[in-house]
C-alpha cells in the first residue's frame, strides 16, 4: 500500500512496488493527461513533477516515490488552465496532435521555475522530449513567451517559428 501526494490530495494505492508511477496515475487514480509514449523514459509523453523536479513516471517504479513527495501531473499544474506555459501554449497554438503536450508543458514549467529567462540554448538542453509532429519552433516561441521574452502573438513569436531561431 502507498500513500501518494498527488497535485496536493493525498491517494491511497494498492499496486506491485515494481508498478510505473504512470499507470498508478493514469488507472489507480484516474488522473489521464499524463500520457504512456515509449515506456522507456525516453519520449517524455510521461512527464511529471516530484517535488519540483522533472520525471519521466513510464519507467519511475512507484515504490522509489518516497513519503511525502509532491507529485504534480498536467491536471494539478493549473486548474483552469492558467499557468503561464499554459496560456503561452495556446496563444502560440504550440500543439499539432497534441500527444505529447502534457510532458512538453511539464517539462518547460520546470524548465521556467529554475530558469525564469532561459536563453535558447537553456530550452535546447532542457527540453528533450520528443515531439513527433516537430512542433520544437513552436515550443521554444511558447517558452520565451511564458518567460515574458516576447509578447504572445506579437511578431517575435511568429518569426521564432518560421525560421526555427
Amino acid at each position: 500500500m502507498y500513500q501518494l501526494n498527488i497535485n496536493g490530495r493525498s491517494h491511497q494505492v494498492n499496486v506491485e512496488p515494481d508498478t510505473p508511477l504512470l499507470w498508478v496515475l493514469r488507472e489507480q487514480v484516474g488522473l489521464t493527461g499524463t500520457k504512456y509514449g515509449c515506456g522507456i523514459a525516453q519520449c517524455g509523453a510521461c512527464s511529471v513533477h516530484i517535488n519540483g523536479e522533472v520525471r519521466r513516471s513510464c519507467s519511475l517504479p512507484v515504490s522509489s516515490v518516497k513519503a511525502g513527495d509532491r507529485i504534480v501531473t498536467i491536471e494539478g499544474l493549473s486548474s483552469d488552465s492558467s499557468h503561464p506555459v499554459q496560456k503561452a501554449w495556446a496563444a502560440i497554438d504550440v500543439p499539432q496532435c497534441g500527444f505529447c503536450q502534457s510532458g512538453q508543458i511539464m517539462a518547460a514549467a520546470a524548465l521556467l521555475k529554475n530558469k525564469p529567462k532561459p536563453t535558447d540554448k537553456d530550452i535546447d538542453e532542457a527540453m528533450t522530449n520528443i515531439c513527433r509532429c516537430g512542433t520544437y519552433a513552436r515550443i521554444r516561441a511558447a517558452i520565451h513567451a511564458a518567460a515574458g521574452n516576447i509578447k504572445m502573438g506579437s511578431a517575435d513569436a511568429v518569426t521564432t517559428e518560421k525560421t526555427g531561431a
